[in-house]
Parts: C-alpha cells; sequence; structure tokens
C-alpha cells in the first residue's frame, strides 16, 4: 500500500534521490544540486492528466520566479501506475512544454517504477537507471544542463557506464535498492 501523506513520499523520493541517483552516481551533476538544497519536491495527488499538466504548467512558473530551485521532481504517486499511460503523459508533457514556447529553456526527463527502455525487457537491470518510488516528472533547467554537459570530459560515457554499473550489480541488488527507498520510516 502506498502512503498518502505528501512527507512520507517527498521523504522516499529524497532517499531514492540520495541513494540510487546519487549513490550510484547515474547523474555526475545531482550530489551538488543535493547538497545545495536546489530540489524541488511536488506530490501530485490524485493525478489524472489533466491536474499532473497543470502540475507541469505550475512548475514552469515556480522555476522562473525562483532561481534558486535547479530542478523540480513531479511526483505522481496515485496515478499513471501503468507505465503506457505515463508514457501519454510524457508526450502531452513535452507537448506542453513546446506549446507554453518553453523549449530550450527546460527540459523533462521522465522517472517510472516500472520503466522499460525500448528494445529492453522488464528484469533488464539497466531499467534501473530509471526506475524510481514513483512515476514522476523531472523538469530541468536547459542552460545548466548545457554548462554541465560542457564541462563534463565525457558525457557520453555516463550512459553506457550506468548500464555496465546495473548489469554488474545485477537485477536482484538494484530492485532492493529501490526497494529500500520506499521504506515508511524514512
Amino acid at each position: 500500500m502506498l502512503p498518502t501523506d505528501k512527507a512520507t513520499i517527498i521523504a522516499q523520493t529524497k532517499k531514492w534521490v540520495t541513494d540510487v541517483v546519487v549513490g550510484c552516481n547515474f547523474c555526475p551533476f545531482a550530489a551538488r544540486e543535493v547538497k545545495r538544497g536546489s530540489i524541488f519536491y511536488e506530490v501530485v495527488e490524485d493525478a489524472t492528466l489533466e491536474t499532473s499538466l497543470q502540475a507541469v504548467a505550475n512548475a514552469f512558473e515556480q522555476l522562473n520566479n525562483d532561481p534558486d530551485i535547479e530542478t523540480c521532481l513531479l511526483i505522481l504517486p496515485n496515478g499513471f501506475e501503468d507505465f503506457n499511460q505515463y508514457l501519454e503523459l510524457t508526450e502531452l508533457a513535452d507537448a506542453l512544454l513546446e506549446k507554453e514556447d518553453y523549449e530550450g529553456t527546460y527540459q523533462i526527463a521522465s522517472f517510472h517504477p516500472q520503466y522499460l527502455f525500448a528494445g529492453s525487457n522488464s528484469i533488464d537491470p539497466a531499467n534501473y537507471t530509471n526506475r524510481s518510488p514513483y512515476p514522476m516528472l523531472h523538469l530541468l533547467r536547459e542552460e545548466s544542463i548545457s554548462r554541465v554537459v560542457d564541462s563534463h570530459p565525457d558525457i557520453d560515457e555516463v550512459p553506457e557506464r550506468n548500464i555496465a554499473f546495473t548489469q554488474e550489480k545485477g537485477i536482484r541488488y538494484m530492485q532492493e535498492l529501490l526497494a529500500a527507498c520506499m521504506i515508511n520510516n524514512v
């Protein structure tokens, strides 16, 4: 049973960011933002297409109005459990980004508990580079991405390194690591 209080959901998501995203070095730039406290976490209760897209629009405004927020995670604990429906949401969120003329300003990344890369299968540990405790949309500042990408010695190596890491650790390790983030007394 999923928790219903926002504090627990955010705590579990923060644990995932710290233990998985930063701990496995899936994103070599995330640790800096965790230390700076520049990640904004928003829980979208009873997420539907309409409420989720409104949350994306609100997040664009939040990012516009607060330069201290580097990135935003919109967490969808009660909606989009089905990965295919979630993919529809991500397409609509990208369309909204374009419609609102934020292309080149923001970028949307996707994370889901059942994330499945095209051409992979459900037991491929590499899927855990994008598996999260809850369905979520990650809004990032495009300018910041460009800056860190330009400063990284070999950005193209990051996905390959992540895949190699997950395959070396194996499916069981990755499952347990993600499950540990869901402990309610975080």
